[in-house]
């Protein structure tokens, strides 16, 4: 063999090693995909200029997230933001400041996402009792929801959905382990593999299950987070520019935010009863009795030791719930001083333990500092300003029922705090003008309130919550996608959306 065929033999082996290793073991044409769209912005750019690359990097980055079962979104995704700054589509001081915006949402998912780690044990027993205990499916989504949606009224929606996913992913893992060939699989396989063909059908008809019931909580956070000053963190913007409280927000909301609770509730009713987008999983026999058995077997071998525990976390979460619901401090405050109460007062010492409670929550906070390099390429090409200016150009209703609509869009592919804010600069400088009345600012408030918070349930980056739920580590097990994520939300984008909008329309 010559020398020149020897090249020729190990060149595309050469070649192949890079492109194997960039993203790990994502698929080739998703690799592909990345790759030309990385170059193909750098085109953009001198072809058609800063604004135009903008947009089409926030799509790709959008479809990131919606290919996050095939790779985690920080990885692709912190390409495009990287690519962002160096075309200067932003710079590295307006990404700061975004950042010192979401400081309050990364402090949350670092540490009350552990926080909660440390309470999984009573929650789960806890939970787990009252689950067994109900044999209607419906009454169980439907608690869930409306459960939810109350917390979320006064808690964090964040931290209420954390505290779901913790708790089916211990359901999960629970049946799982008791099913599987090899015990604890932390790594999901597609086909299966590693589990018993006896057991495949009920283990796809548990996925489904706890598919429906996340996706109720999910909602639960977005229609029941509207309802007052604190239940999402745009409100709060919202409120301090219109110079509410508490009292004053929660009256000036509730024309809408009623209603569109009840359309909430309808809804899970009605797609739990027909079995519609992919609602209507019954919790399978077999599935229900090992979780029976499993519980059984916990209350059994509980020793005094593991029951004071127990009580200990009950009693750091009864005051988690307190310092929430008062406000005491920012919420990754208090999540910290639950870390540090639960472990200290269980003997949680050991630092690796301590570690271990962290791994959920820090690559979503990694990806939501990208998510902000996006939002501020937003900021910095003024991608929101043409729809906002002619919306702001409409006159009565129609303005707000437009402000209502274009929130909606606009919070579904970027930031809902960033929207909101630049929604109430545009309408605070209409007011200080005076070329709006006091009557139609406070309408045009709720408008933004409900654009925020509804509409945006279409999408999983729409809400902070749903982008935690699409790239928990629990999605990928249940099969819980970007689309899949998309098609269960729709029934309730629709009704919950028409409601709301028709109650801003005709008040």
């Amino acid at each position: 063999m010559s020398s020149t065929d020897s090249v020729a033999t190990a060149t595309p082996s050469t070649v192949s090693i890079p492109l194997k290793l960039f993203l790990g073991r994502s698929p080739l044409w998703y690799k592909q995909i990345i790759l030309f769209a990385l170059i193909l912005n750098v085109v953009l750019y001198f072809i058609a200029g800063p604004l135009v690359t903008s947009w089409f990097i926030l799509v790709e980055f959008i479809g990131t997230l919606a290919m996050a079962l095939k790779c985690f979104p920080l990885q692709p995704g912190g390409l495009f933001a990287i690519q962002a700054l160096l075309l200067q589509l932003t710079d590295s001081h307006t990404v700061y400041e975004e950042i010192e915006h979401g400081l309050p949402v990364i402090l949350l998912v670092i540490f009350m996402v552990a926080g909660v780690h440390f309470l999984r044990d009573v929650l789960f027993r806890a939970i787990n009792h009252v689950l067994l205990g109900i044999q209607s499916r419906l009454i169980v989504n439907m608690t869930t929801l409306v459960v939810v949606a109350i917390l979320s009224a006064f808690l964090d929606a964040l931290t209420i959905l954390a505290i779901l996913i913790a708790i089916a992913t211990s359901f999960y893992d629970v049946y799982e382990f008791a099913v599987s060939k090899v015990g604890y699989h932390e790594d999901p396989d597609p086909n299966d593999e590693y589990i018993d063909e006896l057991y495949r059908q009920d283990l796809d008809n548990f996925r489904a299950f706890l598919r429906g019931l996340l996706m109720h909580g999910a909602i639960g956070t977005a229609i029941g987070g509207v309802c007052t000053l604190v239940g999402e963190p745009e409100n709060l913007v919202i409120g301090n520019e219109a110079g509410w409280d508490f009292v004053t927000f929660l009256s000036m909301v509730s024309p809408a935010t009623i209603p569109t609770l009840l359309a909430g509730i309808l809804t899970c009713l009605v797609v739990e009863k027909f079995g519609w987008f992919n609602y209507g999983a019954e919790l399978p026999v077999n599935v229900r009795k090992i979780l029976a058995d499993e519980d059984k077997k916990l209350r059994e071998s509980t020793t005094p030791s593991q029951r004071m525990i127990m009580v200990f976390q009950a009693i750091v979460g009864l005051l988690m719930v307190v310092a929430l619901s008062m406000h005491l401090a920012e919420i990754g405050l208090i999540g910290l001083g639950v870390i540090i109460l639960a472990t200290a007062i269980t003997g949680v010492t050991d630092e690796h333990k301590i570690a271990e409670a962290f791994m959920p929550g820090l690559p979503f906070a990694s990806l939501l500092v990208m998510f902000y390099v996006i939002v501020a390429m937003i900021q910095s090409q003024f991608m929101f300003h043409p729809i906002m200016q002619w919306v702001m150009s409409l006159d009565g209703s129609i303005q707000v029922f437009m402000v209502f609509l274009t929130n909606g869009f606009l919070s579904a592919i970027s930031d809902n705090v960033f929207v909101a804010t630049i929604y109430m600069d545009q309408i605070r400088e209409l007011l200080d003008q005076g070329l709006i009345t006091r009557a139609a600012f406070e309408a045009q408030s709720v408008a933004v309130v409900m654009g925020t918070g509804i509409p945006s349930m279409s999408t999983p980056n729409g809400q902070a919550a749903f982008l935690f739920l699409l790239t928990s580590a629990l999605a990928p097990k249940i099969r819980l996608g970007y689309g899949s994520m998309v098609y269960m939300a729709l029934p309730y984008f629709i009704t919950c959306t028409v409601v709301a909008g028709t109650m801003i329309l005709i008040l």
